[in-house]
């Protein structure tokens, strides 16, 4: 089972299902869940090779939709579903797969689409910093710095970094998500289907993954989404905007 936060009040709704994205863990989607939580119980994962979540050589996305299936159904078999980027791709291929678990779907900037691009560059800079006797965040941003130049991006990898291990280490499986990369930027053949649920698609205005023909591969999939962009975000666009999407989230999810 994934490592799992659960926060939030009980309520007569269904709870809310949180799916971080690729180098994320849980608590990326903190003030959604803290925002959601007023009114919802709300549980946060570590999706696997993630945060304190297992390790497994497995990173598809049957694998990655299959425990969200099973935190569902530990959880009562019924559930509000949210993801970004890689935890949006995961999300999809559940409610596609098990639809009779999902009762309202959000997906965050990205879409059923196989993309071009690859992120292995962050996992090159992250197994070449040396973390031998590292004992700061500030020491890690600085060897990590000689191979991102993105203080933005650093500080998100960072967060991920275990300080408190003897030697320091990141809580990604690297290797893994190495290997299945073509997988994680891509979508699997199956499933084909569609999923007739309510769904809304969030995507940031200054990012290029819902463009013209991610958006024909969204109706294709989900013929009853409503895509609503949010101006002046980027891919991360609950960090960039967080009161507008977080508006959009809980109006959604009622």
């Amino acid at each position: 089972m994934l490592n799992m936060t659960i926060t939030g009040t009980d309520s007569d709704q269904p709870p809310v299902l949180l799916a971080h994205g690729l180098f994320g863990s849980g608590r990326n989607l903190g003030g959604l869940a803290r925002r959601l939580g007023e009114s919802r119980r709300v549980i946060s994962v570590d999706m696997r090779n993630h945060g304190d979540s297992f390790h497994d050589a497995d990173h598809s996305y049957a694998a990655l939709a299959d425990d969200l299936a099973k935190v569902i159904v530990a959880e009562g078999g019924h559930a509000d579903l949210l993801g970004h980027s890689m935890g949006g791709k995961a999300a999809m291929v559940l409610a596609l797969t098990q639809p009779q678990l999902v009762r309202r779907l959000i997906v965050m900037d990205i879409a059923p689409f196989a993309y071009s691009h690859s992120q292995s560059v962050y996992i090159d800079a992250m197994e070449a910093v040396d973390l031998a006797g590292i004992h700061l965040r500030s020491a890690a941003d600085a060897r990590l710095a000689e191979h991102i130049s993105d203080t933005g991006v650093r500080a998100f990898l960072l967060q991920s970094l275990d300080l408190k291990a003897d030697p320091p280490r990141w809580k990604f499986n690297l290797g893994a998500l190495r290997d299945q990369m073509a997988q994680l930027v891509g979508w699997p053949a199956a499933p084909e289907g569609s999923f007739t649920g309510p769904t809304l698609f969030l995507a940031g205005e200054n990012s290029d993954y819902c463009r013209a023909p991610q958006i024909e591969a969204i109706r294709k999939h989900f013929p009853q989404a409503e895509i609503r962009v949010i101006a002046g975000a980027g891919h991360w666009l609950h960090a960039d905007h967080p009161a507008e999407v977080a508006a959009a989230v809980t109006a959604f999810f009622g």
